[in-house]
């Protein structure tokens, strides 16, 4: 009996799963920050519900704020990455995989 062919599935799952450089959209500091914000306007919401709605909000604006900065650093570093002169092939790859992870990040946000 023959072998079988490796799998591409197997293959791209390995692949995905390699480091690719991959910073997280907030840090640990953050969401802790941002979750016992959230948790304060939850408290809150039965003393004061029109308040707490409000504060909510402006948290929600914030936490957009705080990801649209990060975008924007993650975008720089990125494209630092590959704009200089003429990048190899294998820069031109690990920038690639850099944007992918950041991409897929930013679905899962």
């Amino acid at each position: 009996m023959a072998a079988e062919p490796e799998s591409t599935t197997e293959s791209a799952t390995t692949e995905s799963t390699e480091d690719d450089g991959e910073h997280t959209l907030f840090d640990d500091t953050d969401v802790e920050r941002f979750r016992d914000s959230w948790q304060g306007i939850q408290t809150a919401f039965v003393d004061d519900p029109r308040r707490a709605v409000k504060e909510a909000d402006e948290l929600v604006a914030v936490v957009i704020q705080n990801l649209a900065s990060t975008f924007a650093d993650h975008k720089k570093e990125l494209e630092s990455a590959w704009s200089q002169g003429e990048p190899a092939t294998e820069d031109l790859r690990i920038a690639l995989r850099r944007y992918r992870s950041f991409f897929n990040q930013l679905l899962r946000a």
